[in-house]
């Protein structure tokens, strides 16, 4: 079994959905068009933004695309 970086799953990821999972208990659910390497900006269309992540205010909008700053991200999930 040949062992996957990091990058390697995020770039198998590119036009899937994935979780990105951002300080603050903020989420972003949505399709990954692209990333950057150095800062791991990403890119997401089809955005479900949700904020209070795990709460009972957990609240959900649609967003058509959203730039991620890397620095703020904590997780992605493919």
């Amino acid at each position: 079994m040949s062992k996957k970086r990091p990058l390697d799953v995020l770039n198998a990821s590119l036009n899937k959905r994935v979780i990105v999972h951002l300080r603050g208990k903020r989420e972003y659910r949505g399709t990954l068009d692209g990333y950057d390497h150095p800062h791991l900006n990403l890119v997401l269309k089809a955005v479900d933004e949700v904020h209070n992540v795990g709460t009972p205010e957990e609240t959900t909008t649609k967003r058509e695309m959203v730039i991620v700053r890397g620095d703020n991200i904590i997780y992605i999930s493919p």
